[in-house]
This record gives C-alpha cells, sequence and structure tokens, in this order.
C-alpha cells in the first residue's frame, strides 16, 4: 500500500481522535467558584439562570465551553487590536462579553473546516501533489476570512438599519422630551414604541436605559451608546447630549437641530441614489434590452436585403 492509499484514513482518524479529545476536555463539570467568577463577568449570567436559558444544551454547549481555549491561538496581541474587536462586534449587535473568544473560535473551527474539506477534496482529485497542496491553502484561506466576511456583511446592515430609523426616533424623542419627560425617560418611551420597526435601535436603548439605571454616569452611557451602534450621525448626538446636559441648555432645541440635519442627510442620499439610477441602467439597456430592439427593427429589413442579394 503506497501513502495515497494510507493518507485518507489516517486523517480521519486523526480528526476523530480531534473531535473526542476536545469533548472530553471541555464535557468536565465546573466548580461553584468558576460559576461565580462567570457570574461576575456577566452580570445578565444570573437572570438567565433563573430563566431557565442558561443550559445550553448539544453544539452550543460545547462551543461556550470550548471558547476560550479555542480562541488563545488568535488572540489579539494588542489592547488596541482586542477593543477593535470589541467594538466590530459590538456594531454588529454581540455585545456578550464572550463575543470575542466565540469569534475567534468560530474562525478556527472554519480554518479547521477549510483545511479538512480543501485536502479531502485535493487528496481525491490529485492526490498527494502540488495541485492537492494548493487545494489545501485554498481550502484553509477561504475558512478563515468566512466568518470575517459575515460580520462585515451584519455589521454594514445593522449600521443602516440604525441609520435609517434614527431620524424617526429623534422625533419622538423631541415630542417626549418637550412633554416633560426626562431625557433616561424619553428614550425608555421612544424604544417601547419602536420596538417593532426599528429593532436594532431599540436593543441599543435598552441597553442604554440599563446602565442608566444600573447608576452609570450617563457621559460615559451616551459616549459608549454612539460607539456601539456605529453610526456617525449617533456619535454626534451623543456628543451633543453630552454637552447639554454637561452645560444645562435646552435638550429639546439640541435634539430638534439633530433630528432636522439628520432628515436632510437622508434625503440628500436618497437624491443621490436617484441621480444614479440613470447612469446604473446603461448596462442592462445595452446588455438586454438594446439587442433585442435591433432584431426587431433591423431583422425585417436584414432579411430583405439578404433576400435581393439571392435574386440578383
Amino acid at each position: 500500500m503506497d501513502f495515497s492509499t494510507i493518507a485518507p484514513f489516517a486523517i480521519f482518524g486523526a480528526v476523530t481522535v480531534a473531535i473526542f479529545a476536545v469533548v472530553n476536555l471541555f464535557s468536565k463539570r465546573t466548580t461553584r467558584a468558576d460559576e461565580r467568577l462567570d457570574e461576575l463577568r456577566d452580570p445578565t449570567r444570573r437572570a438567565r439562570l433563573a430563566a431557565g436559558s442558561n443550559s445550553p444544551k448539544g453544539m452550543g454547549a460545547m462551543i461556550e465551553k470550548a471558547a476560550p481555549a479555542l480562541s488563545k491561538a488568535l488572540q489579539p496581541k494588542t489592547e488596541l487590536e482586542a477593543n477593535k474587536l470589541k467594538i466590530s462586534l459590538a456594531n454588529a449587535g454581540f455585545n456578550s462579553p464572550a463575543a470575542p473568544q466565540i469569534y475567534l473560535s468560530a474562525k478556527l473551527i472554519s480554518l479547521a473546516a477549510g483545511i479538512i474539506l480543501g485536502g479531502g477534496f485535493g487528496l481525491f482529485s490529485w492526490g498527494v501533489t502540488q495541485k492537492g497542496l494548493y487545494s489545501v491553502v485554498i481550502g484553509g484561506g477561504l475558512g478563515f476570512y468566512i466568518p470575517g466576511l459575515v460580520l462585515w456583511f451584519l455589521k454594514k446592515r445593522r449600521i443602516e438599519q440604525i441609520f435609517l430609523s434614527l431620524p424617526d426616533a429623534l422625533d419622538l424623542l423631541v415630542v417626549c422630551v418637550e412633554a416633560g419627560l426626562g431625557l433616561d425617560a424619553g428614550l425608555r418611551k421612544v424604544s417601547e414604541e419602536l420596538r417593532d420597526s426599528a429593532q436594532a435601535l431599540c436593543s441599543e436603548l435598552d441597553l442604554a436605559n440599563l446602565q442608566l439605571q444600573m447608576g452609570r454616569a450617563r457621559r460615559d452611557v451616551l459616549h459608549d451608546l454612539g460607539v456601539r451602534s456605529g453610526v456617525d450621525d449617533m456619535r454626534a448626538l451623543a456628543a451633543i447630549l453630552i454637552q447639554a446636559d454637561k452645560f444645562g441648555s435646552s435638550i429639546a432645541s439640541a435634539l430638534r437641530v439633530q433630528s432636522d440635519s439628520m432628515r436632510v442627510k437622508r434625503r440628500q442620499l436618497a437624491e443621490e441614489k436617484a441621480a444614479k439610477t440613470a447612469v446604473k441602467m446603461i448596462f442592462p439597456l445595452v446588455l438586454f434590452i438594446f439587442p433585442g430592439i435591433f432584431v426587431v427593427l433591423v431583422g425585417p429589413a436584414a432579411i430583405m436585403l439578404i433576400d435581393g442579394l439571392l435574386a440578383v
């Protein structure tokens, strides 16, 4: 038996042994001290435990237990890189303290899956050759970068949702503040009224309200709200509210000015997209519509011309 015949069985055995080792390593029971430390790291853990939703089963439990160990290989080297990763995950809607570990674990698992799939495809297609090695490298590269692409897509979609729903939320917040409600009560009211139409924005407002109720300074809460959302207008709004709270100016007037400016910006973006429509329609017109029109208009004349030439 040559090496190409033994290699698939060896790879299968190695992967099976590795999976069993990981399962046995992370299926151990944790002590009460570890649970208390987890509760200190994640304040919402105790509430989830009381609700009966803190006991994930199957693959979810294994990934949650394996995330700290799997993510060690890809941990950011500096605090700046770690903060950038946390901000990117927060912009995509993942605010859990364990989100960076789970994301890095997903990248490592995806890398291993890409290597295995690419290696298997290359082994069965070309054997142990240079093309098979290229297949392993390409599969590993795709597997490593797919989680990043998914995170970028989720982040972009969520930022767009918050940006489009922010002017309406500001209008409602202005009405609430002018009606006599405070800023905290106004944010809660906006979150209650727009929960169905602006879920992404309301989730950020709910988290900000929770932090305010826990006694955190309003300045820090508003600053984190602007950073978590990833929207420049939200950062500007947070800066305006912080300045108004610091100097004691009218919050309602500041909110109204910000709402008007955001509405103008959203209208300008709509006008910009409308102006680009004519340019974008050139390609489908030339590729799909113009050939059909050309055949209909020129086809009969071409047939008559060919018949006349043949008659001569």
